[in-house]
């Protein structure tokens, strides 16, 4: 007779790897930071980095600078003035950045928060101003009944 496989035997299982799906998707979120940052370039850093490209940058920009109101005389005197002043700065601002990193990034933070709120109460605003009637005072019930306080002026909302 032939070979009898019992019931309760499980079939035989297929050499898979475990973490594919996790795989695959580190795969496609690589690819797509890639191509992002071939499109818009690298993402920008904390806002200590930020702060510290900033100072950088307007630090060479001073020093380039010739002034032309000091003349050809004054010239390098004064450059070499500004450099100084500069590198004092630098000098000042560079112990905050490292020991405060944090702060920056929460300032950072905050004036999101600040110009997010300052969005939603501008647009509040402009949508009032918008949904008004052609004729706002048509339909204030203080307004056109020559009731007890009105004059011949116009009453105007400041809202």
């Amino acid at each position: 007779m032939s070979e009898e496989r019992p019931a309760h035997e499980p079939p035989p299982e297929r050499a898979t790897d475990a973490d594919a799906w996790a795989t695959a998707c580190a795969e496609d979120l690589a690819a797509e930071q890639a191509r992002r940052r071939t499109e818009h370039g690298p993402p920008p850093g904390s806002a200590a980095e930020e702060l510290r490209k900033l100072v950088d940058a307007v630090a060479d920009k001073l020093s380039d600078l010739r002034s032309p109101l000091l003349g050809g005389l004054a010239g390098p005197a004064a450059q070499q003035m500004v450099r100084q002043v500069v590198q004092q700065a630098k000098a000042a601002v560079e112990p905050v950045i490292e020991r405060n990193p944090d702060v920056f990034d929460h300032l950072a933070a905050a004036g999101g928060e600040l110009l997010a709120a300052y969005r939603s109460a501008v647009q509040g605003q402009e949508r009032r101003w918008t949904e008004r009637t052609a004729d706002p005072a048509g339909d204030r019930p203080d307004r056109g009944d020559g009731g007890a306080g009105a004059g011949p002026g116009e009453r105007i909302d400041l809202d």
